[in-house]
C-alpha cells in the first residue's frame, strides 16, 4: 500500500531533525518535494532563536539554511557524485522580528548543467542564493552558498 503523500512529506521534513546539529538551529522544514527539487523552510522567532535585542539571532538564520542545498544536491544527483559546502556568506538586511521563510529550488535544468559541466571538468563550484523573508515578503537576510561538486 503506498504511503500517504502528506505522511511521506512529513518523513522527508523530519529527516533534517535526525541530526542534533540541525535540530538546534530552530529551522523547521515545512515541505520537501518528493524528488527533493524544492524545500520550504520556516525559522520562527522563539526563545531558541531570539538574540539579546529580541530579534532572530543571525547564527540561527545562517544555520537553518546552511545544509539545505547540499542535501538537495546529494539527493538529486545520487551516489555517483560528491557534494560539499565550500563557502558561504550572509548579508543582514533587516532584523527578523517574526517567523522568516526560505524557499530552495534545484531544477532539472540545473542538474543537467551540472552533469554536462562535469563531462569536461574534474569538479565544479556552483553558487546558490537564499533569501530569508518575513510574512510581508521583506528580505531580512540573504545567504550565498558555494557548493563543490565532482563525480566519484
Amino acid at each position: 500500500m503506498p504511503l500517504d503523500p502528506c505522511l511521506s512529506n512529513k518523513f522527508r521534513c523530519w529527516s533534517f531533525y535526525v541530526f542534533a546539529c540541525y535540530r538546534g538551529t530552530g529551522g523547521r522544514a515545512q515541505s520537501v518535494a518528493e524528488d527533493w527539487s524544492e524545500v520550504h523552510l520556516d525559522l520562527p522567532l522563539s526563545w531558541r532563536t531570539r538574540n539579546y535585542v529580541g530579534t532572530i539571532f543571525g547564527g540561527s538564520m545562517y544555520s537553518a539554511v546552511d545544509p539545505i542545498y547540499m542535501v538537495m544536491l546529494i539527493r538529486r544527483l545520487g551516489k555517483d557524485y560528491v557534494v560539499w559546502d565550500k563557502a558561504a556568506s550572509i548579508q543582514f538586511k533587516k532584523p527578523g522580528r517574526e517567523t522568516l521563510h526560505a524557499h530552495f529550488v534545484v531544477t532539472d535544468g540545473e542538474l543537467a548543467a551540472i552533469r554536462t559541466a562535469l563531462e569536461t571538468q574534474r569538479s565544479i563550484d556552483r553558487t546558490y542564493w537564499i533569501e530569508l523573508k518575513d510574512s510581508s515578503g521583506t528580505v531580512c537576510a540573504t545567504v550565498e552558498k558555494l557548493i563543490y561538486i565532482r563525480k566519484r
